[in-house]
């Protein structure tokens, strides 16, 4: 009778455990700039066309102080575990579709390849096509969490501002107080108001340019690569052969590579947060002198204007400038995020294993035991 060898412990991290690790160091990098995230999509969601937002105001000092002396510290953390939640999530479902289109990729070529044939490996371009395929599946099955947190971030701002003197102004600013006092800002609230105003579908608002804004990871990873091979070449020729770059200049090779892909893709990141928050609406209305609804089922009587629609609003009043309102909070923080995602990079990977590990303690413990 065969003798059943006993299942080894983990000793490395498999592809899934790198996963984990990625997902667990994104929430703790996201977590440690989070002030910013709020700061960034508030001025990307604010209106400073024609008498709207001062533009002063908008700065991320100004914006934070406003923010604490009005709403509290908690004002900087709304959606918080929202967004915790869409990070370990976009992480994983990434992971799993990339897995999923990969594997079947392979397959086919396998299929193709004459019999005897060697495997060859996949060029950077087509990496990067899985990787847009997957972070598109993966934004499919995650924005609606992203929504709900986005919208808590805004909080009261996405309530419609009245400015100036006269009846209906002054109903507007009653009725928004009545808003402000019965609106329940919990992740559940937030997804019911959604649904009541908008339908099921209000949970995908934004896809649209969710879908395009998936070139952003290819671009960043496309930039590391190219300017990495670059380096590792010039630091070969002066004789260092160790193949590996130091954690600063890693750091600020990601940093660069990331702030490279933000500038392009900014204005689409710009117009995903104005169509979730719906001050884009508001801005429409404005345009078309009518009043702004926020309440009832809004496609009953109105769409929502698109990414190109709010783009072409922009331009007009703000000039190409204005695509690019807030870039500064959304570079600071993707580089600070960055920086603690490669200063706990192999932290984090240590933990993984160990909750790996302690996992498969639990499930063949017994066993290992002879139990």
């Amino acid at each position: 009778m065969p003798v059943q060898s006993k299942p080894q412990k983990p000793t490395q991290l498999t592809s899934f455990g790198y996963a984990l690790a990625g997902a667990l160091g994104g929430c703790f990098s996201n977590a440690v700039v989070y002030p910013l995230d709020t700061i960034k999509t508030r001025i990307q969601a604010a209106n400073t066309e024609d008498g709207g937002d001062n533009e002063a105001e908008l700065s991320v000092t100004n914006l934070a102080l406003k923010i604490v002396k009005e709403e509290g510290l908690t004002g900087l953390y709304g959606g918080f575990a929202a967004t915790m939640l869409n990070t370990f999530s976009m992480q994983y479902a990434y992971f799993f579709f990339y897995s999923v289109v990969r594997t079947s990729y392979i397959k086919r070529l396998a299929a193709r390849r004459p019999p005897g044939a060697a495997a060859q490996p996949l060029s950077t371009a087509a990496e990067l096509l899985l990787g847009a395929v997957a972070g598109a599946l993966a934004q499919i099955f995650t924005i609606p969490v992203a929504v709900i947190a986005t919208r808590q971030q805004i909080g009261s701002r996405s309530k419609t501002k009245a400015k100036g003197k006269g009846k209906e102004n002054a109903d507007v600013e009653a009725q928004n107080s009545v808003e402000e006092e019965e609106r329940d800002d919990s992740f559940f609230g937030v997804a019911r108001e959604i649904v009541r105003e908008e339908g099921v579908t209000g949970l995908w608002l934004g896809i649209k340019p969710g879908l395009v804004l998936t070139v952003n990871p290819a671009i960043t990873y496309g930039m590391y690569e190219r300017i990495k091979s670059v380096l590792l070449l010039a630091r070969e020729k002066a004789g260092q052969t160790d193949g590996k770059l130091t954690p600063l200049l890693s750091f600020a090779l990601g940093a660069l590579s990331k702030t490279l892909a933000t500038v392009v893709t900014y204005p689409y990141i710009m117009a995903k947060v104005r169509i979730q928050t719906r001050s884009a609406d508001d801005e429409e209305a404005k345009e078309e002198h009518r009043r702004a609804v926020h309440h009832g089922f809004h496609h009953k009587k109105d769409h929502h204007p698109g990414a190109l629609d709010i783009l072409r609003r922009v331009w007009k009043h703000q000039g190409f400038l204005g695509w690019y309102q807030g870039m500064g909070a959304q570079v600071l923080k993707a580089v600070l995020s960055q920086g603690v995602l490669f200063m706990s990079k192999e932290r984090f990977e240590h933990w993984a294993l160990t909750i790996i590990v302690f996992y498969w303690r639990l499930t063949h413990g017994r066993h290992a035991s002879g139990v």
